[in-house]
């Protein structure tokens, strides 16, 4: 009897998962009926659970050898594949039953759609914000210095007032690299992700880029996924507060470019670094 052509390849990046990533394998068997593939992609140097998972479930792991960061990792689960859709999503997520399905069906009803991402649901089930609008230069500059030293500050307010309508589906600057349902042919088309990001605004950096090559980035709210968040770092949370103020610098000063935007510049590195050791202090 011949194997089923795979319709979707799911990859996963891990890093010395827990026991998570079985409870996410033991999930995608209901939450699709489609035949699907799972690439897992371990970044780590020990591959005892990965490995135990990819052979109960049948999944092709792959061991890189070293810690590539999450963007390079999933360029490396998705290569070669002919699936006409990928999905990448973190170990952390908990599928409901037919999940994956009508992420997919949502998806091939929009031809015009590069990524489709649905509701994040925090585990108290409330709504993570995963559908978010580009920021804008006084916005973006606001919020990514001032946006956890200083919440309330009227720049971060604004940005978040143009966040995602509970509940509605539309186009998005960008969706959570949580759970992205992609078009292998977008995907391809613009290169997969920027594997210049370590780990962080890897999916800011695509949904734009999708965006300029003429997608559209779909919030799918009427499918919701829960995502628990920062199980492979929560014990040692100072490498990715690295980690995600170096890759704020690196999308904004790539964003803000030219000499008449050195000030902005300047202001960004400034507070960016500043904020980085209140976070590294407060983690300490």
């Amino acid at each position: 009897m011949s194997t089923p052509i795979p319709a979707v390849r799911v990859v996963c990046v891990v890093y010395h998962p827990g026991p998570e990533l079985a409870r996410f394998a033991d999930g995608l068997r209901t939450a699709s009926s489609r035949p699907f593939e799972l690439v897992l992609v371990d970044n780590g140097d020990d591959q005892t659970v990965s490995r135990a998972v990819a052979d109960e479930h049948g999944a092709r792991l792959v061991v890189p050898g070293r810690n590539l960061g999450y963007g390079a990792a999933a360029n490396v689960g998705a290569m070669d594949a002919t699936a006409e859709w990928l999905v990448v999503a973190n170990s952390d997520l908990e599928w409901p039953a037919g999940s994956l399905d009508r992420l997919l069906d949502v998806a091939a009803a929009h031809p015009e759609a590069g990524a489709v991402g649905p509701a994040l649901l925090n585990t108290d089930g409330t709504v993570y914000p995963s559908a978010r609008e580009l920021p804008s230069l006084t916005q973006g500059v606001g919020h990514a210095v001032l946006g956890r030293v200083w919440p309330g500050n009227p720049w971060t307010r604004a940005y978040q007032a143009r966040q995602e309508t509970v509940g509605v589906q539309r186009a998005a600057g960008w969706l959570s690299g949580a759970c992205l349902v992609l078009r292998r042919r977008a995907f391809e088309q613009v290169g997969g992700f920027d594997e210049d990001y370590f780990m962080f605004f890897e999916d800011v950096d695509l949904g734009e880029r999708l965006g300029a090559a003429g997608w559209v980035n779909l919030y799918a709210p009427q499918v919701a996924v829960t995502h628990i968040g920062g199980t492979s770092w929560r014990s040692r949370p100072a490498p990715m507060i690295r980690a995600h103020h170096a890759s704020a610098w690196r999308y904004l000063s790539r964003r803000y470019t030219g000499w008449r935007m050195a000030p902005v510049r300047l202001v960004l590195r400034s507070g960016l670094w500043l904020r980085e050791q209140v976070e590294l202090r407060a983690a300490r």
